[in-house]
């Protein structure tokens, strides 16, 4: 059978497809979710502080264990991990569906993301296998394209589901295509002959998984621990020295998990740093605005998906446009004004109120979809052109580690910001009725997409600092 298929010419484009297929779901299931949280919270009678963590314990598992299965699929053969990716994200998917109270629901997100970090390490790695030369770089800013775009697309996808069904349909939906996902990868991964020579490292490894969980751990929590208490502290300190030991670790080690070097090149590190902050500034909204919707527009399921669908059409349209003129054009140009464009997008959006209308939401991500299309195919194409080709894979896997880290890291802190200053609105209110929660909740919906169009502007910073024609150079 793969013999067979091996000798159709556009063998690469399916192998491709299979890639592209496995990390949508696995980063569509970041966001799909947001949509229907305030239903979720309210089926289990539970707070925003609680219902995050179906969104946050998903992306933190991931961040953790990214480097790990991309070096056991380097070690082991990457279709096989890749597929066992498949098979763990379907299961994951099912328990999800089946889920009888919230913690259970966050424990079968778990098993989710698990199968999700199978997936989004190992292709890339595939793809750069696959694809050969200069054809390379731009095949997976292709996918990281993708990978943008399915973040976006979750919440759109996720308020049509659960507005036509039930939320438990937003995991339903992967069942079917999860198992047919699965075939069409054993049938078209091509086996591999040999694996990498090398040792795992498993020290590097623990103290990865341990030092950023805590991390993003006191990021999602510090509000409701309280940021100045020991609880907080004490974590975030030995979080720090667990990551520190890390780094050092990596510079000893023969084959490290993660090769430090490469964050040697400032246009690979900007790229990655920038790439973050984009994600950071995205996701300050995208947990944000169904509650928005839910709360203050009093907007049904499907509704808030249409509402917010513009980002990932018009994100659809500027991204190839962008990877287009990326190739005639300084890349710098087209990566600082697209995350110019999102902070004034999330500015934009930070002026709605209660007698604001759908259409001004539709502007608003309207705007963000153009700007974050600018940005990404550009700097995916610039971060890897940015590194030798025989390590195109591997960076590939840490710019995956950087926008979770983004994703999980922008949630965090916009609940938290958002938590922080409603609470505070609210203590100083001495009559608590409707117009008192809701005033609280607009003052801190502004604040928190305030703080993220920061982030796109310290991102915008950073960028301009690069520069320009990089990858070109490396395409000749």
């Amino acid at each position: 059978m793969h013999e067979k298929l091996k000798e159709l010419p556009y063998y690469r484009w399916l192998i491709f497809s299979v890639t592209v297929l496995g990390t949508f779901m696995a980063v569509l299931d970041s966001s799909i979710v947001n949509v229907a949280l305030p239903l979720i919270a309210a089926s289990f009678g539970v707070e925003l502080t609680s219902v995050q963590w179906v969104v946050t314990a998903y992306l933190l598992v991931i961040s953790s264990l990214l480097p790990l299965f991309g070096k056991i699929g380097d070690l082991y053969g990457r279709r096989k991990i890749y597929l066992l990716g498949f098979i763990i994200f379907t299961f994951g998917s099912l328990l999800c569906s089946l889920t009888y109270n919230i913690w259970f629901l966050v424990a079968s997100r778990v098993v989710q993301a698990i199968g999700a970090s199978m997936l989004m390490s190992n292709s890339p790695a595939i793809v750069s296998v696959t694809f050969p030369g200069k054809e390379r770089g731009r095949v997976l800013g292709m996918n990281g394209t993708v990978v943008a775009l399915a973040s976006m697309t979750g919440p759109s996808l996720g308020g049509i589901l659960v507005g036509l069904f039930n939320w438990q349909w937003i995991f339903y939906i992967n069942l079917p295509i999860g198992i047919f996902a699965y075939l069409l990868g054993y049938y078209i991964l091509p086996v591999e002959e040999k694996h990498s020579s090398g040792t795992f490292d498993f020290k590097g490894a623990a103290l990865f998984a341990i030092g950023m969980t805590g991390l993003l751990v006191v990021l999602s929590e510090g509000q409701e621990w309280g940021w100045s208490s020991f609880t907080t502290f004490a974590t975030m300190i030995v979080s720090i020295i667990i990551l520190s030991i890390f780094v050092w670790h990596e510079g000893k080690v023969l084959h490290p998990m993660i090769d430090l070097t490469l964050f040697k090149s400032w246009p690979f590190l900007a790229g990655n740093v920038s790439g973050l902050l984009s994600f950071m500034a995205m996701f300050s909204n995208n947990m944000l605005m169904p509650f928005y919707l839910h709360s203050v527009l009093q907007l049904s399921p499907t509704q808030i998906g249409l509402a917010i669908t513009p980002f990932p059409i018009l994100m659809a349209i500027a991204a190839p446009v962008s990877g287009y003129l990326s190739e005639r054009v300084s890349p710098v140009i087209l990566t600082s004004s697209g995350l110019g464009i999102l902070m004034s997008g999330l500015l934009y959006l930070s002026t709605l109120d209660a007698q604001s209308v759908i259409w001004q939401v539709v502007i608003g991500q309207g705007i963000m979809g153009i700007g974050n299309g600018m940005f990404q195919s550009p700097n995916n194409n610039s971060v890897l052109s940015s590194v030798p080709a025989s390590k195109v894979g591997l960076a590939s896997g840490i710019s995956a580690l950087m926008r979770n880290v983004g994703m999980v890291s922008g949630t965090a802190v916009a609940v938290s910001v958002f938590e922080s200053k409603r609470q505070q609105e609210l203590a100083n209110v001495t009559v608590l009725n409707n117009d008192a929660y809701m005033s609280a909740f607009l003052s801190a919906y502004h604040v928190a997409l305030v703080i993220g169009a920061c982030f796109a502007g310290i991102g915008l910073i950073i960028s301009l600092s690069r520069k320009g024609h990089v990858y070109l150079k490396t395409a000749k």
